[in-house]
């Protein structure tokens, strides 16, 4: 019985063998980093639930270069992991067909991109052109 040798599967690096793998991994670990993006939302949310002075003073700290470096490699990231969304967008979607043609991936995926492009400029529009400014 103790000539018997099991089967132990490889672990470790492989998916670094297959782009496929990696790609998919460096989506999934960017998770990491969306997460603590949205504690640093929530804390600056909850310093403005507390008054302008904590509010701007987190805002000042955002402005440290650890925060500016957290923020520069956060934005690829996040937009990575974004368009891999986008993506996936068509395979989770039911068959759409327009004249008993079925929608291509490709239309489906600029036309998310292009929505949420235009849903973030009126966003920006609505939140920074129509707000009054108050001298301090």
């Amino acid at each position: 019985m103790s000539n018997v040798k099991t089967y132990v599967r490889p672990m470790g690096s492989w998916w670094l063998r297959n782009p496929f793998y990696r790609w998919y991994m460096v989506r999934e670990s960017s998770c990491v980093v969306i997460t603590a993006y949205a504690v640093v939302l929530l804390c600056g949310l909850l310093r403005l639930a507390q008054g302008r002075l904590a509010f701007d003073a987190w805002r000042e700290s955002l402005a440290s270069p650890w925060a500016i470096g957290f923020h520069l490699v956060a934005l690829p990231l996040v937009a990575y992991h974004t368009w891999t969304w986008f993506k996936v967008m068509p395979k989770t979607l039911p068959f759409i067909s327009i004249a008993g043609h079925r929608l291509a991936d490709r239309t489906i995926i600029v036309s998310g991109v292009v929505a949420a492009i235009a849903a973030s400029i009126l966003v920006f529009l609505a939140v920074f052109m129509n707000v009054p400014r108050v001298s301090p």
